[in-house]
C-alpha cells in the first residue's frame, strides 16, 4: 500500500510539470496567430525557377502541360504591349514571362497569327521560361477558338542570351499552322522570337 501511495503524488507532480511547460504547437485555428500562418505559408510556398534563374511565384499550369490562360489574363490585367515588358522586367512586380511584340503573330502568319493576343503571348513566354524540354504545353483561346501548343526545345546560347528552340502549333477549325522557331530572352522573363 505504501508504494502505491507514493506513486500518486509522483504522477500528479509529473503531470503538473508537463502542463506548465509551454507547448511548441501551432496556434489553434480560431486564435490570432500574429503572422504565424502567413510565415509558414511563405516558407512552404513553391517557387518555379526559370531559365535565367529568376523564381516565379506561379507556373500557370506550365509544369502540368496546360497553360492556364484565364489566370494569366487576370495576372496581366489591363496592361498591354510595352507596359507588359516593363512590368515583367521590374524585379519587384513580375507576374508572368511573356513573348513581346508582334513577333508571335508574324511568326505564325496567316489568319491564325492575327488572333494571338497578350495572354496567348504570355503562355508562349511562360512555356519557354518554365517548360521542360520536349514537354508539350497546350491551351485554347476561348474568345477566338484557336488552340495552341508549344513544345520547348533545349537551351542554347546566342550572342550571350539564353535561347530555346521550340515548335509552335496553332489550330483554328480546319486550319493548322506549325512552325519551328528560336526564342531568346532579352531580359529575365521577356522572350522574343529571333528565328
Amino acid at each position: 500500500m505504501r508504494i502505491t501511495a507514493l506513486r500518486v503524488p509522483l504522477v500528479i507532480g509529473s503531470l503538473a510539470i508537463a502542463l506548465s511547460v509551454p507547448t511548441l504547437a501551432q496556434p489553434p485555428a480560431h486564435a490570432p496567430a500574429h503572422g504565424f500562418r502567413a510565415k509558414q505559408k511563405e516558407r512552404s510556398h513553391v517557387r518555379y525557377v526559370g531559365h535565367a534563374g529568376y523564381e516565379w511565384e506561379f507556373d500557370y499550369g506550365i509544369k502540368s502541360g496546360n497553360c492556364d490562360r484565364r489566370a494569366i489574363a487576370t495576372a496581366l490585367g489591363g496592361i498591354t504591349g510595352a507596359l507588359i515588358a516593363n512590368r515583367v522586367a521590374d524585379d519587384d512586380d513580375r507576374t508572368v514571362a511573356i513573348l513581346i511584340g508582334a513577333a508571335a503573330g508574324a511568326f505564325v502568319g496567316n489568319r491564325i497569327g492575327r488572333n494571338i493576343d497578350k495572354p496567348d503571348e504570355a503562355c508562349i513566354g511562360h512555356a519557354l521560361e518554365l517548360g521542360e524540354t520536349g514537354q508539350p504545353i497546350s491551351w485554347t483561346n476561348e474568345v477566338t477558338g484557336v488552340s495552341y501548343r508549344v513544345v520547348p526545345g533545349p537551351d542554347r546560347e546566342r550572342n550571350g542570351s539564353t535561347c530555346r528552340d521550340f515548335t509552335f502549333t496553332a489550330i483554328a477549325e480546319s486550319e493548322r499552322s506549325t512552325r519551328q522557331g528560336l526564342g531568346c530572352e532579352s531580359e529575365p522573363g521577356v522572350w522574343q522570337v529571333v528565328q
